[in-house]
């Protein structure tokens, strides 16, 4: 077993655990995550829906099923990437996530951006981008990746947007489409190999750089 494969099981069986919020109460089973851990595109929704709660997996009702279709028309498949959330339990009825449980979340998706060090990182939906670019509006800047480090971002909306609001459809799709590219400049930033454990995380950083002006 790989050194890779360790650490993701370890971190697993910790979200799975977990009862550092109020949300551990509700839950039916914690969602940590999944994909490749060799991935180049990292995708980070906001939290759990009720499938995702019922089932343990991220982004496994309707609005994944349009995630599924929209990483195909970029040309990957669903087991090429890693696909997580900011939460990682449902927020009763579906509810916005509370500043207190997107903190108690943050070291595991800090540790999920070290163990992959993905290229590119998408954050779907405005809760997921705010954990990058907390100034930002993503009517504004949705489908625009911006450089950090050896690291691109793209916050874009999250698929749910579409079905609820049908005109965003092919916005998303547009914005899908785009990341073959964005993986390509990506990899220009990074010239050498990175091995396990060598990531730098640039994201607390991040949040003080004013994005997208």
């Amino acid at each position: 077993m790989s050194d890779r494969l360790v650490r993701a099981d370890n971190l697993y069986a910790r979200i799975r655990d977990c009862a550092r919020c109020p949300l551990s109460a509700t839950r039916t089973h914690a969602v940590p995550g999944e994909g490749s851990l060799e991935s180049e595109i990292m995708f980070i929704g906001e939290g759990p829906g009720m499938n995702e709660d019922r089932q343990g997996r991220p982004f496994v009702g309707a609005a994944g099923q349009f995630l599924d279709e929209l990483i195909g028309e970029a040309g990957f498949r669903r087991e090429e990437v890693y696909i997580c959330n900011v939460l990682k339990c449902r927020p009763p009825q579906n509810r916005d996530p509370m500043p207190a449980e997107v903190e108690a979340c943050d070291d595991y998706l800090q540790e999920q951006i070290a163990l992959i060090d993905p290229l590119v990182i998408v954050s779907l939906g405005r809760f997921s981008m705010a954990r990058f670019f907390p100034k930002a509006k993503i009517s504004q800047v949705h489908g625009k990746s911006r450089a950090i480090g050896e690291r691109m971002f793209v916050p874009m909306y999250h698929p749910a947007a579409a079905l609820h609001q049908q005109s965003l459809r092919e916005t998303i799709r547009e914005d899908f489409r785009a990341l073959p590219s964005i993986v390509e400049e990506a990899r220009a930033l990074r010239p050498g190999p990175t091995g396990p454990g060598e990531a730098v995380v640039e994201e607390p950083a991040a949040r003080q750089i004013p994005l997208f002006e």
